[in-house]
């Protein structure tokens, strides 16, 4: 895709959807900017998981960019080991009796589970082998290779997008949870997560559970530590570990999984998901400069990142050339 000569863009956020797309753009050869108000290290994303895995699917569009990205993820993983991507095989499971979803089919080594190979309590699952990643890894890569291009973050705020507006041709808004106030977004809501990081006593497969409520059973492993989850508490507002809460995750991921008992602890994690009932991604002329919205995206951020990436760049692409003519890149 070639980019127009009098285009340019402006991305707000650097978590995961942030980089990813701000990488999309200017890979494609627009000049890019991005602008953030905390680094990529301290955001939402450094805090997550975290695994690949379709969510918010009343949303039509979850779909294909859960695939597009699943596949730029696999590709990732087996390029550059040094990424924080790896591809680690695992079972999905949950305490009632339900079939696979129509996508799992066309996973990587997907096949259901026997009921002698499901953990206590869970009556249906299924194994296959999918991304995980360690975002501050994952997010370290992220910046590299936006950096290859010549493109780095800038730290600072934005109280209303006209304050950027005119300095790009297109500004896009990948703020995440301060989307809310950004542009004035009621629907847009905190659900608060929190996990707690272990070392590794040996584990090589992943299992996260399907189940209603605020309690989430899930551990994932990487090289040296394994990540176990979790919680997800809709409408919190400020983040912060609670010792309970690691108590009892620790005990549900020891009732799956032994030797995660007393593997010792390395740190804890807690971050507010940017909920939505779905995402926001779309195109929005404003006075002498465009917006794309690309946020919302709850727990599946980086689910949706490649797939919402490369469509914010067919957006910009295809409309953000003519509607103004941005003063440049100059904050």
């Amino acid at each position: 895709m070639v980019a127009s000569a009098d285009l340019t863009a402006l991305v707000i956020g650097a978590g995961v959807s942030g980089l990813t797309t701000a990488i999309c753009l200017a890979e494609a050869g627009i000049p890019v900017r991005v602008l953030a108000a905390t680094p990529a290290a301290e955001t939402t994303s450094a805090k997550a998981g975290a695994s690949w895995g379709p969510y918010l699917v009343s949303d039509a569009r979850i779909l294909a960019w859960s695939t597009e990205t699943r596949i730029a993820l696999e590709r990732i993983a087996q390029a550059d080991p040094s990424s924080g991507v790896h591809l680690v095989p695992g079972i999905e499971a949950a305490p009632v009796r339900m079939d696979p979803p129509d996508w799992a089919f066309s996973v990587r080594g997907f096949r259901p589970c026997t009921a002698e190979e499901l953990p206590a309590g869970y009556l249906s699952g299924w194994e296959y082998t999918i991304p995980l990643a360690d975002m501050p890894r994952y997010l370290a890569y992220l910046e590299r290779r936006l950096a290859a291009t010549g493109t780095t973050v800038e730290i600072g705020t934005v109280g209303s997008l006209d304050e950027v507006g005119r300095r790009a041709s297109v500004v896009v808004n990948c703020a995440g949870l301060g989307a809310r106030a950004l542009v004035g977004d009621p629907d847009l809501y905190g659900t608060a997560g929190q996990v707690v990081i272990v070392a590794n006593p040996g584990i090589d497969h992943f299992f996260q559970d399907l189940t209603d409520g605020e309690d989430l059973t899930y551990f994932l492993p990487h090289a040296d530590h394994v990540v176990l989850g979790g919680n997800a508490v809709p409408g919190s507002t400020q983040p912060a570990v609670d010792p309970d809460v690691a108590a009892a995750i620790v005990k549900r991921c020891g009732d799956v999984e032994p030797r995660l008992r007393d593997a010792p602890v390395l740190g804890h994690r807690a971050g507010l998901r940017p909920t939505r009932a779905t995402v926001r991604l779309e195109y929005e002329p404003a006075d002498g400069y465009a917006v794309v919205h690309n946020y919302g995206h709850g727990g599946a951020g980086l689910t949706l990142s490649w797939g919402c990436a490369r469509e914010v760049l067919a957006l910009v692409s295809a409309k953000g050339s003519a509607t103004g003519n941005g003063d440049g890149l100059t904050l």
